[in-house]
């Protein structure tokens, strides 16, 4: 049976135990994905208490991190999204996509707008990928790629 959790606690609980032995046995977020055969950002955020997992990909992402059955059970919960507690951000990394979006957020909003109408960018019909690739200019750079579908808004 498909069951919610109303309490993010045991989600987060959940995740700093799943974080300890991640690094612990010095597992990349790509080598946990494999694992469990899906994303490595769906898996990460997973891990992280935003999403659930169907069961095969619980069991195996709980079998490789060494987590018993309660684990298994609570990474298949429909969790209470949000990271992020109220306010701005302190955490650099963090901060810097809140930026972004106080500066680029009308101006994507605009943009959606205007090539698709009303509506929104769904964030559950979503895919999200995050590489690393060459700076022309020397260093590296960041290329985000936020995937997600066209929901308009419909009159009733």
């Amino acid at each position: 049976m498909i069951q919610a959790q109303f309490d993010p606690t045991a989600r987060q609980n959940l995740s700093v135990v799943a974080v300890e032995a991640k690094v612990r046995k010095d597992l990349s977020w790509e080598q946990i994905a494999d694992a469990a055969g899906l994303s490595v950002a769906f898996v990460t955020a997973a891990v992280l208490g935003q999403h659930a997992l169907p069961a095969p990909a619980a069991r195996a992402v709980a079998d490789l991190l060494g987590l018993d059955d309660d684990a298994v059970t609570l990474l298949q919960t429909i969790p209470t999204r949000g990271s992020i507690p109220g306010g701005i951000p302190t955490d650099p990394t963090i901060y810097r996509f809140h930026e972004m979006l106080q500066v680029y957020g009308t101006t994507l909003k605009a943009l959606v707008h205007e090539q698709f109408g009303d509506g929104i960018i769904s964030a559950i019909n979503f895919r999200l990928d995050v590489k690393k690739v060459a700076d022309p200019e020397g260093g590296e750079r960041a290329v985000i790629t936020l995937d997600g579908k066209y929901l308009p808004t419909k009159p009733f």
